[in-house]
């Protein structure tokens, strides 16, 4: 009996040493993060940019003036029937203010002119025929010619002069001003009459840092975007530069053209404009938000066998919310873009959507 305690006891004893030797059920067990990923590819641009500011103006813009006085009648618009408000349309050449002065057509004597020059040209025809016969002299035939130079410079003028109770677009625009005058009444001359712009092209013109002067050429792309318009990009070019430097801001001066066929700006606004002054097109491209940073470096993880791995980046052109990879990540690698903040280098990670 003595001796089977002693058996009994002596298993027990190995059984307990061997549990206190047996390393915890949770220590064999990572946790899995979990983290989102995306899969690179050699498809994404982006930009260097150098951002200004300015004013957009329209580069066909003129504002109209009578020319002589007389009774005011505003024209009826051909597309409304009605007569011409602010914010029509007009086309070029198209009336939209006549001047009514009896007195003023008739010392113009158009239909007089015409007729002077009619029978100037007659004598003239005449006196050529005649001189061929040798009736009349080579001399003779010259002053005809001066009679029919001069009957033509007058009846140009009249036609000329008669067009002055005319006020006309110009060009195809759109009626920015247009000041209120009483029907039938006498105007006097040289008051301003209609403004008229046509802002489907526009121009800014921008002050630039001293730094950017060696990368911004003439014909180069510009992004320009307006608070109103968040979701809309419009494009220009830079048409002129300044070789010049101010001593006083550091900057130099220039134009630039703006596409604005669509009229989604406004002459007026005030708009921003960044200048590309690099571009790097079908290369991979990462946000900056996820590029961490230590000891100098930069790094990023991606996901091989449900293991996180560090890879070192040697970066490119960025811009404020990505950055181009020219080392460190291979097309298909699987960036992880959600849940790497707490990662380690082989951290067990367990992709989710």
């Amino acid at each position: 009996m003595h001796k089977n305690k002693i058996i009994a006891g002596g298993a027990l004893f190995v059984i307990l040493l061997a549990a206190c030797n047996k390393p915890p059920q949770s220590s064999q067990v990572e946790i899995e993060s979990q983290v989102s990923v995306r899969e690179l590819k050699f498809d994404g641009s982006i930009s260097r940019l150098v951002s200004t500011s300015g004013t957009v103006f329209a580069i066909n813009s003129v504002e109209l003036n009578s020319e002589i006085s007389g009774r005011y009648h505003l024209q009826n618009s051909p597309r409304t029937g009605r007569p011409f408000r602010l914010g029509d349309a007009v086309r070029k050449d198209e009336l939209i203010i006549r001047f009514e002065d009896n007195e003023f057509e008739n010392n113009i004597r158009l239909s007089s002119r015409k007729l002077s020059l009619e029978i100037a040209e007659q004598e003239h025809l005449k006196q050529r025929e005649l001189l061929e016969k040798g009736g009349v002299t080579a001399s003779q035939v010259r002053s005809s010619e001066i009679s029919v130079a001069n009957a033509r410079y007058e009846l140009t003028n009249a036609t000329l002069n008669l067009e002055k109770m005319n006020v006309k677009s110009p060009f195809d625009g759109v009626i920015v001003s247009l000041p209120h005058y009483t029907s039938n009444t006498r105007v006097s001359s040289n008051q301003p009459m209609v403004g008229i712009m046509n802002y489907a092209n526009l121009f800014m013109e921008i002050n630039l840092p001293e730094s950017a002067i060696e990368h911004v050429q003439v014909n180069q792309l510009v992004y320009i975007t307006h608070y109103t318009l968040p979701e809309d990009t419009l494009k220009g070019v830079i048409s002129e530069i300044s070789p010049a430097i101010s001593t006083e801001t550091r900057t130099f001066k220039g134009k630039i053209l703006i596409d604005n066929s669509a009229l989604k700006l406004r002459p007026g606004m005030f708009v921003k404009a960044d200048v590309i002054i690099e571009r790097s097109d079908n290369v991979i491209v990462i946000p900056k938000n996820i590029v961490q940073t230590a000891r100098n470096r930069r790094f990023v993880y991606v996901v091989e066998r449900n293991a996180a791995v560090v890879r070192n980046l040697v970066t490119g052109i960025e811009d404020d919310e990505n950055l181009e990879v020219l080392e460190g990540l291979n097309e298909n690698d699987q960036l992880i873009v959600r849940g790497f903040e707490t990662l380690r280098e082989n951290s067990r990670v367990r992709v989710v959507r």
